[in-house]
């Protein structure tokens, strides 16, 4: 132990997996390869809605190397999922085109794909319906959104408050489809020994995986072990068991060897979910001085017709601005497509490109600067809940969003910057996240040798986990940070949540702060001097997350966007991104700012280019690699600064940290758009902005 140190936590450290991922030592699920192991490949269905009526395996089988095929008919049986996607293999049904209708198994990756081809699938057909429309008979009010959030809320008189406004905003926004495209496929490898499974998968939590495993198979979680050491990126598509840990499962119990299933790139957008399309009306009715007084945002969204999921993209309306008189609602409709789900700040991302270009909107009916009108808005408590906010620093991210980016000097007239052929233009948008913390477990031990073990099951998706619950362990264990050794990524860990809702940091650092606290205080009363075996303390923050939630807790932000726009063939090219954040203590100021690029890239591809389509006759995406499906590269990129403000927030964690990885998404395609409309004159309600649909309104 030491007395005196540098403080670990808020310092500026490189990432300590950091060697074993350049040197290619660091381990993900598909390069987990156990003696005799063989893999597999999946069949999707051909049939936008259907049954099977039957499948020929007589020439799969009979391709060189092929060992199995598993189909409905004789995979072994698992118990009913939650997830109805989890048991593909259960029945005949195909509730959509790419829906899993077999499995084929071969000594090599080549043999399992050929066996996958030549499986022949004879299927009854039924109509189709993917086409999602504003007037569509289907639609239905769900009771709750993604999160438990109500499907409606409503405060006062809004239709009487809006009609009486001055100044009105009613204005329609709609998005495409988006689909998650982490780097590391989705993978697993499944060994049975002794009664025993053990799973590496790719996943963004392996004790939900372990869970889900354990009761499809009928089997003691004990019994079970799944490792997500390392994990390439997930953005939420790993943030629920896929069917790759199932699969592999399956077959390898059926053949009695190892099984390694890696899902195809172009397989991604039927089986992991995606990031649904909307259509989003918001009214807003203010007065002259363009203060709310009438607020509404109504969602329109698709579900599939196996799974529930309402992307809640009008919750961020009921906290972000003063309203005294409110309607947000979603409608949706079950239509035969794949389940969407989780990605990046689901609902905020969305939610918040239509309410940050309304107030675009609002600002130019108003004659109100864009910023000015934020700030005038900014509520004293959560309008919805009637909470008093924990810490809220909006105003202040503006205030210095806007002098680093030297707003002042913006001309507010529209299409009056030019360079050449190239129309320019600045928008701003601000950004909300909120809070999120999980109930987690976490071990601390200390050897003999001054070195110390922290042991939690939390999940590193690229985001520098391990290095910060390292920092915060060193930080409560008065202890250098080289003394400190993490593991996580396995389910045999002490219970963590998943890596989603950017509640990772909060809730794993949490507890591995308690235990290290606790496990300092029995050293101290040891006098320092430690046993042989050491010594060890453990923490369950279950009790305490309830604390705080009297408050109404999120992040903030603000972003600042220079556009290009080539009149000639109506490109949008971004000239530079600047976010300014309140995201409570910064804990890492380097993996931070990485988190919050990365958000603002990822905002900056939903703006200008990430985009599917469904295709009503085939009933799938025909955007399935990322030739068709376009995420941002470096060019596109040239420059995007982060920053943040001290906060101090007493009624969040130890650390006093909220999380980061999804509010640098959150308002950044708004803020692009309305640069966009600044640079033209051009207001485009609908993204991805493709040069096809400005071109058309450009003189």
């Amino acid at each position: 132990m030491t007395t005196s140190r540098e403080r670990a936590l808020g310092a500026d450290t490189v990432r300590i997996e950091g060697p074993a991922k350049v040197t290619g030592t660091a381990q993900y699920a598909a390069e987990h390869t156990p003696a005799g192991c063989l893999y597999a490949w999946v069949v999707p269905a051909t049939v936008a809605r259907g049954r099977i009526v039957s499948i020929d395996t007589a020439a799969a089988l009979a391709e060189p190397g092929a060992v199995a095929v598993l189909t409905h008919e004789n995979a072994p049986r698992i118990e009913e999922p939650d997830d109805p996607i989890l048991g593909a293999l259960r029945n005949d049904r195909v509730p959509h085109r790419g829906w899993i209708v077999a499995v084929a198994v071969a000594e090599t990756l080549e043999a399992a794909r050929a066996t996958a081809d030549a499986v022949r699938v004879t299927y009854a057909t039924e109509d189709h319906d993917v086409v999602l429309t504003a007037d569509h008979p289907g639609l239905y009010a769900p009771e709750t959104a993604n999160g438990g959030y109500p499907g409606s809320r409503e405060r006062g008189d809004f239709d009487a408050a809006y009609a009486a406004a001055p100044v009105t905003v009613d204005v329609t926004y709609s998005m495409d489809p988006m689909h998650n495209h982490p780097m590391e496929p989705h993978a697993a490898v499944a060994r049975w020994h002794d009664g025993r499974l053990t799973v590496h998968d790719s996943s963004q939590g392996s004790t939900v995986v372990r869970e889900t495993l354990a009761a499809l198979f009928a089997m003691d979680p004990a019994h079970i072990t799944v490792i997500s050491e390392h994990v390439g990126g997930g953005f939420g598509s790993k943030g629920t068991p896929r069917p790759q840990p199932v699969l592999a499962a399956l077959a390898a119990r059926y053949v009695g060897r190892p099984v390694k299933l890696a899902l195809h790139r172009s397989q991604l957008p039927a089986l992991v979910g995606h990031r649904p399309s909307t259509i989003q009306r918001v009214r807003l009715g203010a007065g002259p001085d363009g203060v709310i007084n009438a607020l509404a945002h109504e969602v329109i969204t698709y579900t599939s017709t196996i799974k529930e999921f309402v992307e809640q993209a009008a919750t961020p309306a009921r906290t972000m601005y003063t309203s005294p008189h409110s309607r947000t609602t979603h409608r949706v409709v079950a239509l035969d497509v794949p389940s969407p789900s989780w990605m990046r700040a689901p609902g905020e991302a969305s939610g918040m490109y239509a309410l940050e270009s309304a107030m675009d909107e609002l600002a130019l009916a108003a004659g109100v600067d864009p910023v000015e009108l934020r700030v005038r808005n900014e509520p004293s408590h959560e309008p919805d809940s009637g909470r008093a906010y924990s810490s809220r620093h909006l105003v202040e991210c503006l205030r210095e969003g806007a002098r680093r980016f030297g707003w002042r000097d913006r001309d507010p007239r529209p299409g009056v910057r030019a360079q050449g052929r190239f129309l320019l233009g600045s928008g701003v948008a601000a950004a909300s996240y909120p809070v999120v913390l999980t109930p987690s477990t976490a071990e601390a031990r200390a050897a003999a040798d001054g070195g110390f073990l922290v042991r939690v099951n939390a999940t590193d998706i690229g985001t520098g986990a391990r290095t910060v619950l390292a920092q915060i362990a060193a930080d409560a264990l008065h202890a250098p940070l080289d003394r400190v050794r993490i593991e996580i990524g396995d389910s045999d860990l002490p219970r963590a949540p998943l890596a989603g809702g950017s509640c990772g940091t909060g809730s794993w650092g949490w507890s591995v702060d308690k235990a290290c606290r606790a496990l300092r205080s029995r050293i101290e009363a040891a006098g320092g001097t430690l046993p042989a075996e050491g010594l060890s303390a453990s923490a369950d923050t279950t009790d305490d997350v309830q604390a705080g939630t009297e408050f109404a807790r999120h992040a903030y932000g603000a972003h600042f966007v220079e556009v290009q726009v080539d009149r000639d063939t109506g490109e949008i090219r971004l000239r530079r991104m600047l976010g300014v954040f309140a995201a409570g203590r910064i804990l890492n100021p380097r993996t931070a700012r990485s988190q919050f690029i990365g958000g603002m890239t990822m905002g900056l591809g939903m703006a200008l280019m990430e985009g599917a389509t469904i295709d009503p006759v085939a009933g799938d995406f025909p955007e399935r690699d990322l030739a068709s499906y376009h995420v941002p590269a470096h060019a596109d990129v040239p420059s995007v600064e982060a920053y943040w403000i001290e906060e101090e927030d007493p009624h969040l964690n130890p650390m006093g940290s909220k999380g980061i990885g999804e509010i640098g998404i959150v308002g950044t395609a708004a803020a692009i758009g309305n640069a966009v409309r600044h640079a033209t004159g051009v207001r485009l309600r609908e993204v991805p902005m493709r040069p096809d649909r400005l071109l058309p309104h450009l003189g």
